[in-house]
């Protein structure tokens, strides 16, 4: 199953992260570099998001029971948002660190520095590809990739870091360097907060404009109006939309609502679709004697031209 060889393929990465975690931790300390344990706590990260990710696509494969109707496929987004919040507060923190650094360096064995942040560009290189090879479609893999990825960045960053130090004795590029890697813990963290975000906000997916839809679905010959129209992503790559559909007199509602159906999984991808379709002049599909289909309209209504009023 596909799952199982995500999981592989995560658990592969997670040793690598983790074991060089460890060893790098323990160099930053003997060599006084705040570049080099900036990246361990980013490799900390690395291996949280990993072990989230892990466990999410355990409890996504769960069917869907109880009052959980969904099952728990949002778990993933959950994991997201952790993701996103823990890269935030270690970059501050981080931040912190470097800029006091930056002020008053302390004494940096560059050699030290140099000879970890290439190992780390290794390590980091062979995580990468292993979690290359599992469904980066899911944001919860997606994230958990992009911290590896933007951890290779930082250690490049510290590699440089110190070179500097080795040939020049500039201390302060090693903070310098640290405080590159908070800025690419701080952007990786509000992307994944801004990306699961939308989904717990049920806002519709990147690319699915819902007006462009509601145009679209009232563009068929014997659609009068369409409101209540609803589009949002359960989790990664499964969006869902609703809609209440008011067919012309004497269309045939069946048929249309197959038509509406084909033009969504078509045109945009969308299979998992709720439409409720009546008629026109059925004052029970309208909901009022007004002419409004119901007190409190949920968004905009689409009407045919043909039809507006």
């Amino acid at each position: 199953m596909a799952e199982n060889a995500d999981r592989r393929w995560l658990t592969l990465a997670l040793a690598l992260i983790s074991g060089f975690m460890a060893v790098e931790v323990v160099v930053g300390i003997i060599a006084r570099s705040v570049a080099l344990l900036s990246d361990a706590a980013h490799m900390l990260t690395d291996a949280a998001s990993i072990v989230l990710a892990l466990i999410a696509i355990r409890l996504s494969a769960r069917p869907a029971r109880g009052g959980y109707t969904y099952g728990l496929k949002r778990s993933e987004i959950l994991s997201a948002q952790a993701n996103g919040l823990s890269l935030l507060l270690l970059g501050a923190y981080l931040g912190y660190e470097s800029v006091g650094r930056l002020i008053d360096p302390p004494e940096v064995t560059g050699g030290l520095v140099l000879i970890t942040a290439l190992a780390g560009v290794a390590v980091n290189l062979a995580a990468a590809w292993c979690m290359s090879k599992a469904n980066r479609s899911s944001l919860n893999v997606e994230g958990a990739f992009q911290h590896v990825l933007n951890d290779l960045y930082a250690f490049i960053a510290t590699a440089v870091a110190g070179l500097v130090v080795v040939t020049t004795g500039f201390a302060r590029a090693d903070a310098i360097a640290g405080l590159l890697v908070v800025l690419l813990m701080i952007k990786a963290g509000v992307e994944l907060l801004r990306a699961s975000g939308r989904v717990l906000l049920e806002a519709a997916p990147t690319g699915v404009e819902p007006d462009e839809v509601g145009g679209r679905l009232v563009a068929h010959g014997q659609v009068a109006e369409v409101h209540d129209l609803h589009v949002w992503q359960i989790t990664s790559g499964e969006v869902s939309l609703s809609a209440h559909v008011l067919v012309a007199a004497g269309g045939d509602c069946h048929a249309v609502r197959e038509d509406l159906e084909a033009v969504l999984s078509g045109e945009y991808g969308i299979t998992h679709t709720t439409l409720q379709v009546d008629h026109l002049d059925d004052p029970a599909a309208r909901g009022r004697a007004d002419g409004e289909h119901c007190p409190t309209a949920h968004g905009p209504v689409h009407r045919a031209a043909s039809y507006g009023h």
